[in-house]
C-alpha cells in the first residue's frame, strides 16, 4: 500500500451498490475495501482515498461525511496537529483509535461552515470483525452524522 499523502472524502450514500458501481466505473479500479455497509477506493491515478458508506443523510447535512488528509507517518500528523494547535485552532484528537475498519493515529478541525476536516494516518487495517471498534480510552465507537466513528 502506498504511503503518500491523500486527499480523503467521506461520503453517506442511499443505496451503497448502485454508488459502488458507479465508482467503479468513474474510477476505474474495483474498492480495496469493501465491508457490510462501507466500500473505499484508492484510484492509482490520483491522490484520492474515497469512503463511501451506507445510510441517510443527517437533517440539514449534505451527502460529504466528513473530509481529510491522509499522511504518511504519526511523525507527519503530529507534526501538523502542533502546528494547527499554534494556529489557536480547536482540535479533537484520536491517536490508537479503530474506525472505518482501521487503526488510526488522527485529529479533527471543523471548518466556518461545519465541514468537518481528519488528518490522519493508517496505523493498520483490522480484519477482526467479531469486536466493536475501541478508541484510545476503551470507548466504543459508533458512526455518527459528521464523523467516520465518534465516542459513544
Amino acid at each position: 500500500m502506498s504511503t503518500a499523502p491523500r486527499v480523503h472524502v467521506h461520503m453517506t450514500v442511499s443505496d451503497l451498490e448502485k454508488s459502488r458501481a458507479f465508482y467503479e466505473r468513474f474510477l476505474g479500479v474495483a474498492p480495496v475495501k469493501v465491508k457490510p455497509g462501507y466500500v473505499k477506493f484508492l484510484p492509482g491515478f490520483g491522490p484520492l482515498n474515497l469512503a463511501l458508506s451506507d445510510g441517510r443523510v443527517a437533517a440539514g447535512g449534505g451527502p460529504v461525511n466528513h473530509m481529510g488528509l491522509q499522511l504518511a507517518s504519526r511523525e507527519e500528523v503530529v507534526r501538523q496537529l502542533d502546528r494547527v494547535k499554534a494556529a489557536g485552532l480547536p482540535v479533537r484528537e484520536e491517536f490508537g483509535v479503530d474506525c472505518c475498519h482501521a487503526n488510526q493515529d488522527k485529529f479533527w478541525v471543523v471548518d466556518p461552515d461545519g465541514v468537518e476536516w481528519e488528518v490522519y494516518v493508517l496505523n493498520h487495517d483490522l480484519e477482526d470483525e467479531s469486536h466493536p471498534p475501541r478508541g484510545a480510552r476503551g470507548l466504543t465507537m459508533v458512526p455518527a452524522a459528521t464523523t467516520c466513528c465518534a465516542p459513544r
